[in-house]
């Protein structure tokens, strides 16, 4: 049976799930970016919507407009260790439930998902077409002079996922426990040591 949470989310909604359950989404969906962060972070600009119990997306969407609506075109996520400076603050000033990204993140998040009960959930990369079959409808959109990325798109989402629960309610990121267990496959390979090596280099062939 499929794990689906329907906003407006509550804190008791999350109290079960634990990283690496997978879980999919129904109800109201923003894209929110590096510059709405900013926004309300540093620059102290409210964000012109009530994010409370809603749950917002790392990504920069293709959009066209159909008469007198807008249509997803394409959604696919962005790396969310941009936001990892911002997100714990964020959290709290917005009272959002759940963070649709790419990749992990880092422990300002997992500080404020524990404290303030949120999830960060990963939406497999590569699958923005169909994400944006997802999308039943574009109900709103706010900060258009931001351009069509960092603009605030409210989607109305149906069934939306699979997402993979990076981080949980209970101060446990799967990202860091996935290191710790093949941290020591990597640390020798032919005699090398690999440890301190970026992943994307330990498979490289060197002559």
């Amino acid at each position: 049976m499929k794990k689906i949470l329907t906003t407006p989310i509550k804190a008791e909604d999350l109290a079960d799930i634990r990283v690496g359950d997978v879980i999919y989404l129904n109800g109201t969906l923003v894209t929110c970016r590096d510059v709405c962060h900013r926004r309300l972070i540093e620059l102290k600009r409210e964000i012109p919507y009530d994010l409370r119990g809603k749950a917002i997306f790392h990504a920069g969407p293709i959009v066209r407009k159909n008469g007198e609506k807008w249509e997803m075109v394409s959604i696919g996520p962005t790396t969310s260790m941009r936001m990892e400076s911002f997100e714990k603050e964020f959290i709290e000033q917005t009272g959002v439930r759940l963070i649709v990204g790419k990749g992990g993140m880092g422990p300002n998040t997992v500080a404020g998902c524990k404290e303030f009960k949120a999830l960060h959930v990963i939406f497999p990369a590569g699958c923005a077409v169909v994400a944006a079959t997802q999308v039943e409808e574009i109900e709103e959109v706010h900060w258009t002079e931001l351009g069509m990325p960092e603009s605030l798109w409210v989607c109305r989402v149906k069934e939306f996922g699979p997402l993979i629960v990076s981080i949980d309610t209970h101060g446990n990121n799967l990202i860091d426990e996935n290191k710790k267990v093949f941290a020591p496959a990597l640390r020798t390979d032919r005699g090398r040591d690999l440890s301190a090596r970026p992943l994307h280099q330990v498979n490289r062939q060197e002559g």
